[in-house]
């Protein structure tokens, strides 16, 4: 049956209008129905990883062992394994959580190659979710199989912030004839092969203000020049600041319509229920109202860790808890912190900073 074109704009106006109606309901949905939430399979970058990357360098480039899940740093997911370290408000009773997330990780490989001591980071299709599949079907691994624990079982995604950054698209480093949209697709590729295998509920964590960090920010929001994350920086940092801020909006644009589209309209998930998660909305007001969330003096433009050129000095500065940011383009445990805290609401099916889609 031939396509009516006539129709499409209506169409696109029928989907803007569904998933805005989604938008303006920030509590419960009854779309979202997670009625226990034991076990969290997470993927990402260095803003969920706990200790993947560090093995590799540690092992003369070898990958860990696919059902390798060492404990780390104090990153968002701490406070979801160990609810007793999070704010007394935040009733919780634990979950377990298998991370497969590697610092430095972009969507592919084939997009935006990344490497770090002459070795190709691991990326979250090629790396992280093979080495999920793998531990799911194999009776020595305590990971669930996906079929056997679906109704119990959330998988969080949080990745692209290296698509885009200082080795990525920001500076046109992406592999020939490679665009944002195909970083993009890589997402939902990735979803696809979840799916398929029985995950049923999902959380998207959106890209996180990445224009406000220090890294990329203007002068007048704490901006720095050359460091060790980037020693050929360019000297107008305004302007990789505002075409960072440009990708990141247009990234989570996209995120939220197409996720909408994808489960509402094309029905690529059929039965399988979505949380996408405003990470940068959240750490926007938290940018914004520093004094409700961090202890006194409140700082959003420096930040704790502060290293030389060649990284051979560090010094972290006094009352950690009352920075934003922890060094140049990472989040504080703090932030960290909160951003946990608030990842329990989403999966409650109840949070401001979450939009839920069912299919």
């Amino acid at each position: 049956m031939p396509t009516n074109w006539r129709l499409l704009p209506f169409l696109f106006l029928a989907l803007c209008h569904l998933v805005y109606s989604y938008s303006n309901v920030p509590h419960h949905s009854k779309s979202w129905d997670l009625k226990h939430f034991k076990t969290l399979i997470s993927f990402g970058d260095s803003l969920t990883d706990r200790a993947r990357l560090a093995y590799i360098f540690n092992n003369n480039g070898s990958l860990p062992p696919s059902n390798n899940t060492p404990t780390g740093g104090y990153n968002w997911l701490h406070y979801i394994a160990n609810p007793s370290h999070a704010s007394p408000s935040t009733t919780h009773d634990g979950t377990t959580v298998y991370n497969y997330a590697v610092s430095g990780a972009v969507c592919s490989q084939k997009i935006t190659p990344l490497y770090l001591l002459d070795t190709l980071i691991p990326s979250f299709l090629e790396y992280e979710i093979p080495a999920y599949i793998a531990d799911s079907a194999s009776p020595d691994t305590p990971i669930p199989n996906p079929t056997h624990a679906a109704d119990q079982t959330v998988y969080a995604i949080w990745i692209g912030t290296n698509d885009l950054a200082n080795h990525g698209f920001l500076t046109d480093m992406q592999a020939p004839n490679r665009t944002i949209p195909d970083s993009m697709d890589c997402i939902y590729a990735g979803l696809d092969e979840l799916y398929a295998r029985g995950a049923r509920y999902f959380v998207l964590m959106n890209i996180p203000p990445m224009q406000l960090t220090p890294l990329f920010g203007t002068p007048g929001r704490g901006g720095v020049g050359e460091t060790w994350a980037w020693p050929d920086k360019p000297g107008n940092i305004t302007r990789v600041s505002y075409r960072m801020w440009q990708q990141v909006a247009m990234v989570n644009e996209v995120l939220r319509y197409r996720t909408g589209y994808e489960v509402l309209v094309a029905g690529r998930y059929a039965g399988a229920r979505f949380a996408l998660m405003d990470v940068n909305g959240l750490m926007t007001h938290i940018y914004n109202n520093p004094d409700e969330y961090l202890a006194a003096p409140a700082n959003v433009t420096g930040y704790n860790n502060h290293c030389n050129l060649d990284m051979s000095d560090c010094q972290r500065l006094e009352n950690p808890e009352s920075f934003m940011w922890f060094d140049y383009s990472h989040p504080s445990q703090r932030t960290e912190q909160i951003i946990g805290e608030h990842f329990l609401g989403v999966v409650r099916g109840a949070s401001k900073w979450a939009m839920y889609f069912g299919g």
